[in-house]
Order: structure tokens, then C-alpha cells, then sequence
């Protein structure tokens, strides 16, 4: 089996060594180059990039293009090498980088670097492929925050079991695909139906623990079937949510050890960034170029 490609940190910085290569790249996203047809004079034409403003200029009648406009580098004063940096290391790096490295990396304030965090975080989110999932689909909620002891027992409602510290995650997972994740209130039927009918597609096989909340999967068009974790039942044939169970432990693990903590406000943020790498997984090449297509 061939190695997988990966983007190596030499390969970021020979591409790009400086903010005018990043503004190019920006440019090519954003307008498709700088051989293009000038949107006021309506002529081919030449841009030239600005030597004082992040902006490239038309060779013939001067109308400036600003490819950082509408974008999340808009009237950010923070060099564009920083934000392009804090892209790859949060692109490559299996579990997250913490807003205090990018601080230690790039010389930013903390504050800026937090703000970078989450403003790539929410860009990882519209990045990500939002196309409906399909096939055998894996479902399974878990609690993030709180102490173990407090948590209930599988297959009990978790309506009201989301104490000051507590958030409850929801996921569903392709088997050998990609996973979606969403913060939800409670895993009661009301709540996860939503979720479930606009990201899975009709059809799909479907395996869960025994929650009652997804008694109506078979009413709504999916194939169903059920573990008995209560009585020890974790996989039966091809039934089974370890694909799930194993994207939460990675999950907290990496929270854990990277973030120590995450609040509630924040959490759907760093689910996302970790969804994006997860279903990214099988091109870890294309993180980076996907992202910056992106913004």
C-alpha cells in the first residue's frame, strides 16, 4: 500500500515565504489570478500587485481588487503569514494546536491568537463537505465536561443532563466515512430528529445503542437496528457504534491534552476543526488547499 502524501512544513515555506505570496494565493481564490478581465473597464488585463496596500491594481484604467475582502483576513492587522501558518499547523496537527502555541510560533498576542483559532475553527466548519451522509451510519451521543460519576447509564434519557459544566455532543458517522457532530440541548426524540433527517440520507442503514429518542428511525425511512450496551451487547454482525465511540475518545483525548478545557459556547468550534481533519483523513495533502479555497 502506497505511503500517503502529507504537506510538509518545508514545502508551507518554500510556497509561502512571504505576505505577497500569500495575497497571490488569495488573489487566485478569490478572482482566479491576476490575468483576468478588469471588472471596471471590462478589459484583459494585467494586475499588478499594490506595493503599499494588500490590494493588486488594473494595468489600464488602475481599479484596485483587495482579495482579502470578504474574507476572515478583512481588516486584520495581523501579517498574513501568521494566519497561513496558523492554517498549516492546525491542518497537519492530528490534535489541535492550542491559541498558546500559535502565540509561542507567531510572536501575536494571546487574544489575537485565540481569535485566529476560532475564526479557522468556524472556516474548517464551511469547509467541510456538507453533502448528506450515506451508506451503513453509526449514531451515538456523548457528554463533554463534568465529572464521570454524574453521567447517567446507558440508554437513559439525557433530557436535563447538561449541568453547568456539562454540553452534550451528538454524532453520526459513516462506517469507514465521514462524521458530523452537533451540540444539542438534550438526545431527547424531538431534539435529534432535526439533525438526523438533514444530514442522513433516506435509505441508510443505521446502528445505535438502545436510546429510546431513536425509536423513530424506522417510521422515517431508515434501516434500523440496535446494541444492548445495558446488557453488555457491543457488536452484533455489523451492528454496532464503535466507529463513533472511538471519534469521541479521540475527541477527548485531544481536548483534554491540547485545550484542557473547552466551554459550551465554544464547543461546536472545536468539534468541527476535529470533524474536518477526521473526514479529511484519507488526503491529509489537501487540509491546507481545501481551507484556504475556502475562505
Amino acid at each position: 500500500m502506497a505511503k500517503q502524501a502529507t504537506y510538509s512544513f518545508k514545502a508551507f515555506q518554500a510556497e509561502y515565504p512571504n505576505d505577497d505570496a500569500c495575497l497571490f494565493k488569495l488573489m487566485e481564490v478569490q478572482h482566479g489570478g491576476t490575468d483576468i478581465v478588469c471588472p471596471e473597464c471590462q478589459k484583459r488585463s494585467k494586475f499588478h500587485l499594490m506595493s503599499k496596500r494588500k490590494a493588486f491594481a488594473c494595468q489600464h484604467c488602475g481599479h484596485h481588487i483587495h482579495p482579502c475582502a470578504n474574507t476572515i483576513f478583512h481588516k486584520s492587522s495581523t501579517k498574513l503569514t501568521h494566519w497561513f501558518f496558523a492554517m498549516y499547523l492546525m491542518t497537519t496537527t492530528r490534535h489541535g494546536v492550542p491559541a498558546k502555541e500559535i502565540q509561542r510560533q507567531t510572536g501575536v498576542t494571546y487574544k489575537t491568537a485565540w481569535r485566529m483559532c476560532h475564526q479557522l475553527r468556524e472556516l474548517m466548519a464551511e469547509a467541510d463537505d456538507a453533502s448528506p451522509l450515506a451508506g451503513h451510519i453509526e449514531m451515538d451521543e456523548t457528554v463533554i465536561g463534568g465529572r464521570p460519576r454524574n453521567r447517567l447509564p446507558q440508554g437513559q434519557n439525557k433530557k436535563g443532563h447538561t449541568g453547568p459544566n456539562k454540553t452534550v455532543l451528538f454524532g453520526m458517522v459513516e462506517r469507514g466515512g465521514r462524521v458530523r457532530t452537533r451540540v444539542v440541548p438534550n438526545v431527547q426524540m424531538g431534539t435529534l430528529h432535526p439533525h438526523i433527517v438533514e444530514n442522513v440520507a433516506k435509505g441508510s442503514k443505521v446502528s445505535t445503542d438502545e436510546l429510546k429518542s431513536y425509536g423513530f428511525l424506522p417510521y422515517a425511512g431508515y434501516e434500523h437496528a440496535r446494541v444492548a450496551h445495558a446488557k453488555k451487547e457491543f457488536a452484533r454482525g455489523d451492528v454496532h457504534v464503535n466507529s463513533i465511540e472511538g471519534f469521541w475518545s479521540r475527541l477527548k483525548v485531544s481536548i483534554k491534552g491540547t485545550h484542557v478545557s473547552v466551554s459550551r459556547q465554544h464547543l461546536w468550534k472545536y468539534a468541527a476543526e476535529f470533524s474536518y481533519r477526521y473526514n479529511m483523513r484519507k488526503t491529509p495533502e489537501q487540509m491546507f488547499e481545501r481551507l484556504i479555497s475556502s475562505v
